[in-house]
């Protein structure tokens, strides 16, 4: 099985397991976040080469070695430190609570609020980070310095400064440090859009701790997203990474700053050939974000996207795979003011391709707030044009919450409690009911989601083969509203295929579904 893994190493003082999606990594990397004020500060100046890289020029490299005399001074040594502190003791025998057993071990446990507490010993970690400025910024990774309390960043000359957190964003994974100096070796910054895969990259940072190591490859992919983060878009390489890399560079061959080395894919804990780094562009937003203000300000729209699969092409009767398909509109939302509705595919931004729901997240999360946009979207085979404003990504949530508890329902307590509805038709296997203060109190079901309440899947129909369980709620089938059990049968017993399009609801949000009873199983 494979696990994906941060490039953060072993600490010095003491081995230390750390969890990132989904798999252990090497390295106690704690930095504790300082708070930012929200007054404004200077822009961090970097120094920018957006120029395409020349393949001929690439091709004919037979030494690296200038490249990287130019990278080396760029990139840092990160060493972070946590001072030695009480923690709770969770999972400890109750004998520790004994009097004579806190007698026997002294200052090593102590009460806190009437909580039995152990003393953690000082934790100390490495990692990588990028000068990006003359006047000291340096670019790293947040699993680097979050929840530590010392930070030192050792230049490549051998000096060495105490680093101030200018702030963290773990949405992105990316954080920025300060450090009191001038004149700084800054690297270059490329513009991370133009890279292709094939590319020639190199990979410079200071794994395991043994010092700067220089690492060779190729771009094997772009638009990966692998680590379960709010914003991903990781460059592959198989440059090799190593835990230790993590914050340090990933530069072209003219030395450019392509990306944020950031984690590996890989079944030992080291480098297998397949490594993720932030890309510049990415990187360089975040950072200006975090210097200028210290927290990072996302648009938002206010909709549940889900990508566009063939199946779903076929079920709403698109020309094409890509966009990013509305599964839900928020109330009060940007986008339920601008007009747009579940089922519409957004196929452009700006004016520009929108490739699937990632990349539109990606796309938002870029613009400012109150910042006006058009989409272009797909409903019921009929292009459209839709204007709005961007909203906040912090207000959209709360908009979402809200939704979701919704208004009371004054007939849910009148309702008659229905006998399951085996459905014949096209959802084989599926038993439905009405979705009464039962059924809503049972599955814990918000008073404002309507439809009907699935009771039971048979595990061998093809609608379990699409994820649906009990407690979902079926809001549509084939584009038409389910109010109750009867509508849910009714709308499956009429058509004349057995292709089902569904609008499901659950705990985890409202995605579209297509039951295929075909034979080829279901696909959404």
């Amino acid at each position: 099985m494979q696990t994906v893994h941060p490039s953060a190493p072993s600490s010095l003082l003491r081995r230390a397991l750390w969890s990132f999606a989904g798999a252990v990594c090497a390295g106690a990397l704690l930095w504790s976040l300082v708070s930012a004020g929200g007054d404004a500060r200077a822009a961090v100046a970097v120094k920018l080469d957006d120029h395409p890289l020349s393949p001929s020029a690439s091709e004919s490299t037979a030494s690296f070695a200038p490249v990287v005399k130019r990278v080396a001074p760029s990139v840092v040594k990160v060493l972070v430190t946590e001072r030695a502190k009480s923690v709770p003791a969770t999972n400890l025998p109750q004998l520790f609570d004994n009097p004579a057993f806190r007698q026997l071990f002294g200052d090593q446990f102590n009460q806190l609020n009437g909580q039995l507490q152990v003393q953690q010993p000082p934790q100390e970690g490495l990692g990588s980070g990028v000068i990006v400025s003359a006047d000291g910024y340096v670019l790293t990774n947040h699993h680097v310095v979050n929840g530590a309390d010392v930070i030192k960043v050792t230049l490549n000359d051998g000096r060495e400064f105490t680093a101030k957190l200018v702030g963290t964003d773990p949405a992105s994974e990316i954080a920025v440090v300060k450090i009191d100096a001038k004149n700084l070796p800054a690297i270059t910054f490329s513009d991370s859009e133009r890279l292709e895969v094939g590319d020639r990259v190199l990979a410079v940072g200071n794994p395991f701790g043994i010092g700067q190591t220089v690492t060779g490859g190729m771009v094997s992919a772009l638009g990966r997203a692998t680590l379960g983060l709010d914003y991903e878009d990781f460059i592959q390489t198989d440059a090799a990474i190593n835990p230790g890399n993590s914050g340090g560079a990933l530069v072209d061959t003219q030395g450019r700053l392509v990306g944020i080395n950031t984690a590996i894919l890989s079944r030992s804990g080291g480098s297998q050939g397949i490594g993720f780094a932030i890309p510049s562009n990415l990187a360089r937003n975040i950072m200006e974000q975090l210097v200028a203000t210290g927290k990072v300000v996302r648009g938002y729209l206010g909709v549940n996207l889900q990508d566009v699969t063939p199946a779903l092409a076929e079920g709403f009767q698109l020309k094409r795979n890509d966009g990013a398909l509305v599964a839900e509109v928020m109330p009060g939302s940007p986008a339920a003011k601008a007009g747009l509705k579940n089922g519409d595919v957004i196929v452009s931004l700006n004016g520009k391709p929108v490739t699937d729901s990632r990349h539109l997240k990606l796309a938002v999360g870029s613009l400012a707030p109150e910042t006006k946009a058009t989409v272009e979207v797909v409903r019921e085979g009929l292009t459209k044009q839709l204007d709005l404003k961007i909203g906040d990504r912090t207000g959209d949530k709360e908009l979402a919450r809200a939704g979701a508890r919704g208004l009371r329902n004054n007939n849910a307590d009148s309702a008659a409690i229905n006998t399951d509805a085996k459905d014949d038709g096209t959802l084989n296997g599926v038993g439905v009911a009405d979705l009464d203060t039962r059924y809503r109190r049972e599955f814990n079901v918000p008073a404002n989601v309507r439809g009907a309440v699935v009771t039971q899947v048979d595990p061998n129909s093809a609608a379990a083969a699409v994820g649906l369980k009990p407690g979902d709620v079926i809001q549509e089938i084939n584009r038409q509203t389910v109010s109750g059990a009867d509508d849910a049968v009714k709308l499956t017993e009429k058509t004349d295929t057995k292709k089902t399009l569904l609008r499901i609801w659950n705990r985890s949000g409202t995605r579209y579904a297509i039951v295929d009873e075909t034979g080829s199983g279901g696909k959404s």
